[in-house]
């Protein structure tokens, strides 16, 4: 018999439509064994309100969608309600992130994919949570070395800086960062995406590319001297580009793989592009751990507004990511 991947997810902010996906995950049928980890009343309580009748099952095997799910059940201190966000209820599922962290780390999953939280219930003064890309690396041991991917089967984008304001992002992009960067890029896009020889095409910081120096010169000091020293180790990079000159068809058809230089600068395009079919994953760990490309949607949870095909593709690309790997 052919192994199929073992996928652990986490259902997300409770209040938010990670339930609803949870549910909808019942109902669609994928070529590997799936666990959630979540709470199962809670769940139940999301089914009913789409009208969805759900059992829990303890199966080993494929995920049948025959209505039957596998769970880690967490324990809420408070009732779940949609679009009512509960921050007792939120750090819990943040222990559920945890250990399902843990179990990937020790190899008892072969991937982990992860539902929207809301980062500002989950910070305090003390502590901001930004997001589940440094977390995640920061629990495996790794931050600093996280490297956030956005995929989809006609676009790839990398970020050099994640969750920062933009007046850090500068400070941020040094030399040396940029080849961490590039290197993990160039290392994961072999190993996890099978891509044999991947083409790297790296945006500018400033307008224009800072046109020779006339609007900033991050780009005559440090990004293309980072993309010189790459380019000395056989890697294919091209850059760096006006970023708003990036994405058009000719440079992607050329390209495997983008790095743009902040947030915005990379999402933007990607989601106009891609938005509902792009799946979130987290490069330069040891672990594969993807995720979909939109928030916690507090405003439509519980409703029939929901788009699943994110979620899907996402669990879709960590099969075959976990597939690679074997």
């Amino acid at each position: 018999m052919k192994r199929i991947p073992k996928l652990i997810i986490t259902s997300g902010d409770p209040a938010g439509i990670g339930l609803d996906l949870c549910v909808m995950l019942a109902f669609k049928k994928f070529l590997a064994n799936i666990t959630i980890i979540g709470n199962k009343d809670a769940i139940l309580s999301r089914a009913k309100q789409q009208g969805k009748n759900i059992i829990f099952s303890t199966k080993i095997g494929t995920h049948l969608g025959n209505g039957e799910l596998k769970i880690i059940n967490l324990d809420y201190r408070n009732p779940v309600v949609s679009g009512k966000l509960d921050k007792s209820n939120s750090l819990q599922q943040l222990n559920g992130l945890k250990n399902s962290i843990e179990l990937c780390l020790n190899k008892k999953f072969d991937a982990l994919i992860t539902l929207p939280i809301h980062k500002k219930i989950l910070s305090s003064k003390k502590n901001k949570f930004t997001g589940h890309t440094e977390y995640i690396a920061d629990a495996c041991g790794l931050k600093g070395n996280e490297v956030m991917l956005l995929s989809n089967k006609k676009l790839n984008v990398a970020l050099a800086t994640t969750h920062i304001a933009l007046k850090d992002v500068p400070s941020k992009i040094t030399r040396k960062n940029l080849c961490a960067t590039i290197s993990t890029l160039h290392h994961d896009l072999k190993k996890k995406f099978n891509i044999p020889h991947p083409k790297i095409t790296v945006t500018g910081l400033n307008p224009h590319s800072g046109e020779d120096g006339e609007f900033g010169d991050e780009e005559i000091k440090i990004i293309k001297p980072a993309i010189c020293e790459m380019e000395k180790l056989g890697i294919s990079i091209n850059g760096p580009i006006p970023a708003d000159t990036a994405f058009t068809p000719k440079i992607m058809k050329k390209t495997d793989c983008y790095l743009a230089m902040y947030h915005d600068q990379g999402l933007a395009p990607f989601k106009a592009l891609t938005f509902g079919k792009g799946v979130n994953v987290t490069l330069g760990l040891p672990i594969i751990r993807t995720s979909v490309d939109h928030g916690t949607g507090l405003d439509i949870a519980g409703s029939n507004k929901i788009d699943p095909s994110s979620f899907f593709e996402s669990i879709k690309l960590a099969i075959s990511l976990a597939k690679n790997q074997y």
